[in-house]
């Protein structure tokens, strides 16, 4: 019997609506996310038999064999030469189904991302963690893979890679960039963190930090000499910390909170928000640059003032989630009721919005004085190249 739907023309067909992701799923037709927002395809819905053949058709042998023995499995598929897509396979009431996401072909710049130089200059850093954080599908893949350009581009060094699946190729230019994908070239996060250390790594990349032995190595590979950026599925600098200091049992915590404190370099937490002004999303930051009074919180457990000392350095890199939001309304890009769906405090941003449309700006409400206040929470300059930066290429 033939297939309800050719899965290489649902390919086609994401790719020409500029779609993001391709579901499918028995008993409903395939569905297209464009811009943030699901659509229909005109298709007889999908039988059981058409998502058992379209899986197939897509995935490498060894991913079937994982499938039958796990009921789940994630893989890369490159389509033609138009294309990458990552695939997940699951299984649902005993029937199969698969979420197709279509990946930017080409590595977008910091600019094109909107991530202020701030960041970038971060990388000039020749060790320390940068975290980049935020729910599935916000884009954490994308800047990760342009901090890798920028290093591959900028510096002599040997970048590893630690991914599953691998998403983005880099070929090697100034730098050495070996890409390892996790079940075909390594079998686990943790043994890859393992093993990376005999490498001769100067940068890691790590795909996610999915348990206490990953980020505990994570950690350790940033306090001895190499630079690791890694992302983590939180929202929002103070909750990025917590999570990762519960991850450990109490008798550990004050040690994670010690090494953390000297090891983490920034906290880069971003959601894509659909926009009201064109077609498309625009992608909202928040950001945390390791201080004097961040260190000092994490020491002392006290991770929800973390929030006041992003506040109140504002002129030195640092923003609030909220506060980047906020701006994206005031442009014109992000309606209201996106905003407050993305807000992580609805109550106060609703507030400022409301302010705003009697006539108030930003600067006429009641201000904080940064200088004191960054004085009060230990605000400082803060220098983002390191004491010994990495040899740049000229």
């Amino acid at each position: 019997m033939p297939l309800a739907v050719d899965i290489l023309k649902l390919l086609d067909l994401v790719i020409k609506e500029d779609g993001s992701d391709l579901h499918l799923a028995v008993g409903i037709t395939p569905r297209i996310r464009v811009h943030g927002r699901m659509r229909n395809v005109k298709a007889e819905p999908l039988k059981p038999e058409d998502t058992v053949e379209m899986m197939k058709v897509i995935a490498p042998q060894r991913n079937l064999l994982e499938f039958k023995e796990k009921g789940t499995t994630d893989f890369a598929y490159a389509y033609k030469d138009q294309a990458r897509f990552r695939v997940s396979c699951y299984r649902q009431r005993g029937m199969v189904g698969l979420a197709m996401r279509l990946l930017p072909n080409r590595i977008l710049s910091f600019e094109q991302i909107g991530l202020p130089l701030e960041v970038q200059q971060l990388l000039d850093r020749p060790r320390g963690l940068l975290l980049v954080t935020g729910p599935t599908g916000s884009g954490k893949t994308t800047t990760l893979a342009t901090m890798v350009d920028y290093l591959n581009e900028k510096f002599d060094c040997h970048i590893v890679t630690i991914e599953d699946p691998i998403e983005y190729y880099h070929s090697s230019k100034t730098s050495i960039v070996t890409q390892r994908e996790i079940g075909s070239d390594v079998g686990t996060f943790g043994e890859a963190m393992r093993r990376v250390l005999r490498m001769d790594p100067d940068v890691i990349l790590l795909g996610e930090m999915r348990d206490r032995e990953t980020i505990s190595t994570a950690i350790t590979a940033a306090e001895t000499g190499h630079l690791v950026l890694a992302t983590l599925h939180t929202t929002g600098a103070s909750r990025t910390v917590d999570r990762i200091i519960d991850q450990f049992p109490p008798d550990q915590q004050e040690t994670i909170r010690v090494q953390l404190s000297v090891s983490i370099i920034a906290v880069i937490s971003q959601v894509l928000m659909a926009r009201c002004d064109k077609p498309g999303r625009a992608a909202a930051f928040e950001i945390m640059i390791m201080n004097s009074a961040v260190e000092n919180h994490i020491r002392k457990n006290e991770s929800f003032k973390i929030t006041s000392v992003i506040q109140t350095n504002r002129t030195r890199g640092m923003v609030l989630l909220d506060d980047y939001i906020i701006g994206l309304f005031k442009a014109g890009k992000v309606s209201k009721d996106e905003c407050l769906a993305w807000a992580q405090n609805p109550i106060e941003l609703r507030k400022k919005m409301d302010y705003m449309a009697l006539g108030g700006t930003e600067d006429t409400m009641p201000p904080v004085a940064e200088d004191e206040a960054g004085k009060k929470n230990g605000g400082e300059k803060v220098t983002v190249g390191g004491l010994y930066p990495r040899k740049k290429t000229e």
